[in-house]
């Protein structure tokens, strides 16, 4: 039943971008599914508590903040981050953290509370911190946090690090976790735009906005089926000429270490996923990126993570190792804006074609569009 009712609001959500409108502006948050006080976390005064709090939303980033405790941030997407205490935390789309909080206050009831952040509405939602001895409720009004202040979100970004003293697993690309000591094999430069394409709103990636393909694509690269999509049918940086529509696939190779700018001319904030790789936030600031921008890169202790932000009229850096053969999704988790276009597939090849690389396409894989009635491996 959940299921079906949240496929028919799809479908709906669908209708209105195929339409040409805008979505609506959101009617309001929600905390593990449920809205203002539908949610309630006990604590035994004096214990210390995992939260891992993630961004699953449409369209905005969020922040996330506890009355009167202090979060101790201590892992972002999988990374063992540097210890340090906020009394709030921006979450962009996409995204994950988990913080250490502890009942060290006076027991009583709390607010727990996320509002959205760069929207000219704040909408606002809260949960109660309910202490298992609590003498008192929460107090009638949940504490405000940040609105617009781009620069006070930028400089919580850069402050995120990678803890190197943790004894947890660090990522290896090529034979190093010293990633800044890796030298770059390629420079890709995506920018997102906004444009209007035959008559409809669409959003595109270095002016290409994509369509999906009657074939999935993993599909026609594996059966090497013709006609289904081009390697290089989109540009490694921005064009400036004129959008299109097109089944974009950027062809990579296997083992290569790219560094890739994510550059937002637009006014409003962006956030990039990247399937199937993490991978090193090593800069961003405001205005146009340029060669001289790696002065400022941090090449020791930076997080790595797999979505990212990119604030508005700026731009974001990231390294990353080419580590995973297969056909990735690159996207902005910006769902109307994903839906529209702006995405596209990078094709990490390896001409070794060995299992150790990459598993075979699974026996019991559904084979559609052109590749019905294909066989897979043999069982």
């Amino acid at each position: 039943m959940y299921s079906s009712m949240c496929l028919c609001i799809l479908q709906d959500l669908k209708a209105i971008l195929d339409g040409g409108s805008d979505l609506p502006f959101p009617d309001g948050l929600l905390i593990n599914g449920r809205g203002s006080n539908g949610y309630t976390f006990t604590v035994d005064q004096g214990k210390t508590y995992r939260f891992r709090i993630s961004n699953v939303g449409l369209t905005t980033s969020i922040n996330f903040r506890i009355q009167g405790h202090k979060m101790l941030l201590v892992e972002v997407e999988g990374t063992h981050s540097l210890q340090n205490t906020y009394d709030s935390l921006d979450i962009h789309l996409g995204q994950s953290y988990s913080v250490l909080v502890t009942a060290d206050q006076a027991a009583h009831d709390y607010f727990i509370v996320v509002s959205t952040r760069f929207t000219s509405q704040v909408l606002t939602t809260t949960s109660i911190l309910h202490y298992s001895n609590s003498a008192g409720s929460v107090s009638d009004t949940p504490l405000g946090g940040p609105t617009i202040q781009t620069d006070w979100s930028l400089e919580q970004a850069r402050s995120l690090r990678r803890n190197l003293s943790a004894s947890g697993p660090r990522p290896n690309p090529q034979g190093s976790y010293h990633y800044g000591l890796i030298n770059t094999t390629r420079t890709v430069r995506l920018q997102n735009s906004a444009p209007i394409i035959n008559g409809k709103q669409r959003y595109a990636v270095n002016s290409v906005s994509f369509i999906s393909a009657y074939t999935p694509l993993k599909l026609a690269d594996h059966y090497n089926i013709p006609g289904v999509f081009s390697l290089g049918s989109i540009p490694d940086s921005p064009t400036g000429g004129g959008a299109y529509l097109q089944t974009s696939v950027m062809a990579a190779d296997f083992r290569g270490y790219a560094e890739i700018v994510f550059e937002n001319p637009e006014d409003n904030v962006q956030s990039w996923h990247i399937d199937g790789h993490t991978f090193f936030v090593v800069g961003m600031d405001g205005g146009q990126w340029s060669p001289a921008s790696r002065l400022s890169y941090n090449l020791r202790d930076t997080i790595s993570r797999c979505t990212v932000q990119v604030y508005p009229e700026s731009w974001t850096a990231v390294y990353m190792p080419l580590d995973n053969v297969g056909m990735w999704n690159v996207r902005s988790e910006n769902w109307a804006r994903q839906y529209l276009g702006q995405q596209f597939y990078l094709r990490v090849y390896s001409p070794a074609n060995s299992w150790r690389d990459e598993y075979p396409i699974p026996t019991n894989a559904l084979l559609c569009g052109r590749a019905a009635g294909l066989r897979t491996r043999p069982v």
